[in-house]
C-alpha cells in the first residue's frame, strides 16, 4: 500500500462548503480584474511592450534613486530602474521603452551616465537585451493563442477520455471554427478573439452536456484569472517566462483535476451510492492523500527556487507557487462542484448504463 496521510476512511464535506468556495473564488477574481482595469491591463515586460532592457552589477550597494538621479542626463525615453534579485547582489535593472535608440548607443549613454553621476562606484554592464515593438506585439498574441489551445485541446480530451463521446468533441470544435471564423469577418482584434473562442467553448461544452469538460476548464480558467489577478495586484511584469509559468500551471491543475474526476468515474461505475454528491464527496476523500502528497512535495521545490533561485527565476517562481496552490484548490472546489452542478442528467445515464452491463 503506498504512503498515506490521510486516514483512508475520511469523510470531509467538500461539497458542503461549495457555497463558501465561490464567494472566495469571486472576491479573488473580481479584485484582480479590478487591478487590471485601473492599471489598463497587465503591465507588460520587455518581451511583450518592446523596448531595451539592461542589468547592471554594481561593486557596492547603491540605491535605485541613486542610479535614476545619475542617469537623468541620458535622457532615455520611460527609464524604469529597480533593483534586481537579493539585496547583496547589488544589480539594478533598467528599462527603456524607446527602440528606435540603437543598442550600442543606450549602453553608451549607461556607461557615461552613471561614470559621471556615480563616481567612485564601480560597476558591469552584465546583460542587455533588445525587442521591438512589433515583435512585443507578435509574441504577445502567440502567447494568448498558446493558453487557448492549450484549454480547447484540453477539452477535447477530457470530453473522450471521460465520457467518449469524440463525435460531439468534433462538433465542439468544428462549432469554434465557424464562431471564430464570423468573429475575424467582422474585424474582431486577435485578443476579442480569443476571448470569444474561450466562451464559445464553455457555450459548447454545456450545450453538449460535455459536463466534465466544463469542469475542468472552468477549473483551468479560474487558476489562470486568480494568477493573472495576483500578479496585477502585486505590479507584476508579464513576460515570456510568466507565459511558461501558466502553461506549467495548466498542466499541473489538469493532472489534479483528472485524477479526482476519474476516481468520480470509477465510483459512479461502481454505484457506490445514489447520491451525486456523496458519490463526489468520497472520491475527493479517497484522492486526497494523493493530491496533499503531490501538491506539497511540488510546493517544497517551487518554494526553494522563488527563495534562492535568483531574480531571473523569481517571478516564474511566485507564479507557480500560486498557480500550484490555486490549481489543488479548484481541482476540489471548483470543478468537482462544476460537475455537480451540470452534470446529474449525463452522470445518471452513465449509472444506468453501469446497472445495465
Amino acid at each position: 500500500m503506498g504512503l498515506q496521510i490521510i486516514k483512508p476512511d475520511t469523510k470531509i464535506d467538500f461539497i458542503g462548503f461549495k457555497a463558501k468556495a465561490f464567494i472566495i473564488s469571486a472576491v479573488l477574481i473580481l479584485l484582480g480584474l479590478g487591478s487590471l482595469v485601473m492599471n489598463g491591463g497587465p503591465k507588460y515586460g520587455i518581451d511583450f511592450a518592446g523596448g531595451i532592457v539592461v542589468q547592471v552589477k554594481f561593486d557596492k550597494e547603491v540605491g535605485v534613486k541613486a542610479v535614476k538621479g545619475a542617469l537623468e542626463e541620458a535622457k532615455l525615453p520611460g527609464l524604469v530602474v529597480q533593483s534586481f534579485g537579493h539585496a547583496d547582489d547589488n544589480e539594478i535593472l533598467l528599462r527603456t521603452s524607446s527602440s528606435e535608440i540603437s543598442s550600442s548607443e543606450v549602453r553608451d549613454r549607461i556607461t557615461t551616465g552613471l561614470e559621471s553621476g556615480m563616481q567612485g562606484t564601480g560597476f558591469e554592464i552584465q546583460r542587455l537585451e533588445m525587442v521591438g515593438p512589433k515583435v512585443g506585439a507578435d509574441l504577445r498574441t502567440k502567447a494568448i493563442e498558446a493558453l487557448y489551445f492549450a484549454v480547447l485541446l484540453i477539452a477535447i480530451y477530457i470530453s473522450g477520455r471521460f465520457e467518449q463521446r469524440w463525435f460531439a468533441a468534433a462538433i465542439m470544435a468544428g462549432g469554434l471554427f465557424a464562431g471564430i471564423t464570423l468573429l475575424q469577418m467582422i474585424g474582431m482584434s486577435t485578443t476579442v478573439l480569443i476571448f470569444g473562442a474561450l466562451f464559445i467553448t464553455l457555450g459548447l461544452c454545456w450545450y453538449l452536456k460535455l459536463n466534465y469538460a466544463l469542469g475542468a476548464i472552468v477549473a483551468l480558467i479560474h487558476d489562470v484569472m486568480i494568477t493573472v489577478g495576483i500578479f496585477s495586484l502585486l505590479g507584476k511584469e508579464f513576460d515570456l517566462t510568466i507565459i511558461a509559468a501558466l502553461l506549467t500551471i495548466i498542466g499541473y491543475s489538469l493532472n489534479d483535476t483528472i485524477i479526482v474526476f476519474d476516481r468520480i468515474r470509477e465510483n459512479l461505475l461502481g454505484k457506490i451510492s445514489d447520491s451525486l454528491a456523496e458519490t463526489i464527496n468520497i472520491s475527493i476523500n479517497q484522492t486526497l492523500s494523493r493530491t496533499i502528497l503531490t501538491s506539497g512535495t511540488t510546493l517544497l521545490v517551487v518554494a526553494a527556487l522563488f527563495a534562492l533561485g535568483g531574480g531571473v527565476i523569481h517571478d516564474f517562481a511566485l507564479a507557480l507557487l500560486i498557480g500550484v496552490g490555486v490549481g489543488t484548490y479548484s481541482s476540489i472546489f471548483v470543478a468537482s462542484p462544476i460537475l455537480l452542478g451540470f452534470g446529474p442528467s449525463k452522470i445518471e445515464d452513465d449509472m444506468e448504463d453501469a446497472e445495465a452491463a
